[in-house]
């Protein structure tokens, strides 16, 4: 009974393709144990075990050229090699948590927009620290060149909540949230809301229907306007941005239909 094997059971065996096989022997860092009189690639116990090791080094992102100068390393070096891969991968881990968190939040989102029978909200919202990106006056309006100016560098920017708030002289700051404290910090309490979707000339209309909403409901406000800017939900609205407005309600004013956040 033979004990080697051709080129396509070492591959069935593998769970490789005998192509890759193929590339792995022109490139030098595999061989067949010998070949027969018929031509064929035979390869024995030592070959399989190669084969794996190979393998796993290409899972862990060695390029191929360099596997026969990792196949001489010793235990130490090779220690290494896996505890920087072991770091690569805790990186891509958080990475991929991050973006799971994202894409929650999307859904969410979009869905709170999308399913809100009521158009003005009363909630309850926990203290917001925020930290100043750029400053506006009454003016100017948001271009590309000013972003480019003073926000550059902001990793993910559109990915982040962008907060407008109206501030002394006519002038608005934008600011994004943060852990700790920063320039401004939103107090926890109860906060008129309306979350909407429209068109950047549409928002001033909106501010104003909150204030009137406000007048006509006998509800107090007690702090500046403050909007949300939740740009990526444009993926849900080509051509259109989500907004939510929001103002703190004086202390001590009835509450009616509040929700919690």
């Amino acid at each position: 009974m033979r004990s080697e094997i051709t080129i396509s059971e070492l591959a069935k065996l593998m769970n490789v393709s005998v192509h890759q096989i193929r590339y792995f022997e022109k490139k030098g860092v595999l061989g067949p144990a010998y070949t027969g009189e018929n031509q064929y690639r035979m390869y024995s116990m030592d070959q399989v075990y190669q084969l794996a090791h190979i393998l796993l080094l290409r899972k862990l992102e060695v390029p191929v050229q360099s596997i026969n100068e990792c196949m001489g390393y010793s235990p130490e070096q090779h220690r290494g090699l896996l505890e920087h891969s072991l770091e690569g991968i805790e990186q891509e881990l958080a990475r991929l948590r991050e973006l799971r968190q994202f894409i929650r939040k999307m859904l969410e989102e979009e869905q709170s927009y999308s399913s809100q029978a009521e158009p003005f909200q009363r909630v309850l919202q926990p203290e917001v620290h925020l930290s100043r990106m750029l400053q506006l006056d009454s003016y100017s309006q948001l271009s590309a060149a000013l972003l480019a100016e003073q926000a550059a560098g902001i990793q993910d920017l559109f990915e982040s909540d962008i907060y407008y708030v109206a501030e002394e002289q006519a002038t608005v700051a934008l600011y994004l949230e943060g852990q700790a404290p920063g320039d401004l910090t939103l107090p926890a309490g109860e906060y008129l809301t309306l979350q909407c979707v429209m068109q950047e000339e549409e928002l001033e209309e909106q501010c104003d229907g909150l204030f009137t909403y406000a007048a006509a409901e006998a509800i107090p406000l007690a702090g500046p306007l403050v909007v949300i800017e939740r740009s990526y939900l444009s993926l849900f609205a080509p051509g259109k941005l989500h907004y939510e407005l929001k103002a703190l309600i004086q202390p001590g004013a009835p509450a009616q239909g509040t929700v919690s956040l």
